[in-house]
């Protein structure tokens, strides 16, 4: 007759836990009323399993708080449209000053040093104080 190892599972079987078993071992742990070790002992779970249970809170306890912290779509356009605006005004703030200075200075230093984009903008702003 020859010798036949059993299967893993025979040996070892597969317990399911229900969710809320884990999460009161959890957070003992986490709350510091027990240590890791000593629930292992006293639940008759793994002390590597208690710790794959604390990682896996974790990962969801970041991903919940990244679901918070991302805003509705239509608050996020808002808040882009009033960024675009604030931008928008800080853009013809600062061409006025350029007009200014050319005007104060004689020199058109926009069509050197700027962008043809920008300068074409602000020859317009002239004209249009002209």
């Amino acid at each position: 007759m020859t010798y036949k190892p059993p299967h893993p599972d025979e040996v070892f079987p597969q317990l399911k836990y229900s969710f809320a078993f884990k999460m009161k071992i959890v957070r003992q742990v986490q709350n510091g009323r027990i240590s890791k070790n000593h629930a292992a002992r006293k639940y008759g779970v793994g002390r590597s399993t208690i710790l794959y249970w604390c990682k896996k809170m974790r990962t969801l306890e970041e991903k919940y708080d990244a679901m918070e912290k991302n805003t509705s779509p239509e608050k996020e356009i808002k808040k882009l449209k009033e960024r675009i605006e604030e931008l928008e005004f800080i853009k013809d703030y600062q061409q006025d000053i350029i007009v200014e200075f050319e005007k104060a200075t004689g020199k058109e230093l926009a069509k050197k040093l700027l962008p043809k984009h920008l300068s074409e903008e602000i020859e317009k702003k002239k004209k249009k104080l002209r």
